[in-house]
């Protein structure tokens, strides 16, 4: 929940100028009240745009709900769902993240789902358990759909909850642990098809570890936080990816 007219125009009109269209792919999830200045600010540019939730409800008596239909109309490519401080804050358990997902799905758009583990739960060595429950929600739902294409529009985000505005960070070797073995638990599941699965680190990816980050074999990209408030931060970053 940051951003205003003023400071969006800034940062975009800076991403605008540095990303390419052979660099990495690059999008930007904005407040759904600024997806439509993010539209048109970015329409001519090579980096793409999103939002950060959405309604588990295709239509109906939810008063202040976002349908992906509605983002769709907006040109948004991406939805975030299931991101932690939603399962904090409001109380979104596996079975709502999934509706949410399913709902991207059918609307044609990609769906970020993220996944991840308190510092209890790390601590009590549940980290792999934790995850591994998460992911299976969304593999039992995916393997009743017949719509092989939505397969490949799933990414799944890790964001190791306790290393996210804590101070406590994850090295890239523990990360890359969890990143392979949800892809392991993904082709299990899939086989070839879960080859495809792109899977993005949250943990507090700065300009400072990015590089590191990027460098292991199953951390595909990043689903970046606070560093994405700062252009050219957020632009290192790219580089990193790039």
């Amino acid at each position: 929940m940051n951003g205003s007219l003023a400071a969006n125009d800034a940062l975009l009109h800076r991403l605008c100028t540095r990303v390419q269209a052979d660099t990495c792919e690059v999008s930007v999830c904005v407040p759904a009240i600024y997806i439509p200045q993010a539209a048109q600010l970015l329409r001519e540019s090579a980096v793409s745009w999103g939002a950060q939730d959405c309604s588990a409800h295709q239509q109906g008596a939810f008063t202040g709900e976002i349908s992906a239909a509605m983002l769709s109309d907006f040109g948004c490519k991406h939805v975030i769902v299931g991101h932690s401080e939603r399962r904090q804050y409001h109380n979104e358990n596996n079975q709502i993240v999934v509706q949410k997902m399913l709902r991207v799905l059918e609307t044609g758009l990609s769906a970020i789902v993220c996944v991840g583990e308190t510092l209890a739960q790390r601590q009590a060595n549940q980290t792999l358990e934790v995850i591994s429950a998460q992911l299976q929600s969304l593999i039992d739902a995916l393997k009743t759909i017949d719509e092989k294409q939505w397969l490949w529009r799933v990414i799944v985000a890790y964001e190791p909850i306790w290393a996210i505005g804590t101070g406590q960070t994850a090295t890239a070797e523990q990360a890359q642990q969890v990143h392979a073995e949800i892809r392991k638990q993904w082709e299990d599941a899939f086989g070839m098809d879960g080859e495809r699965l792109r899977i993005l680190y949250g943990g507090s990816v700065k300009a400072s570890n990015a590089v590191e980050l990027f460098a292991q074999a199953d951390i595909d990209g990043g689903l970046i936080g606070g560093a994405s408030l700062k252009a050219e931060e957020f632009l290192a970053i790219v580089d990193a990816a790039s």
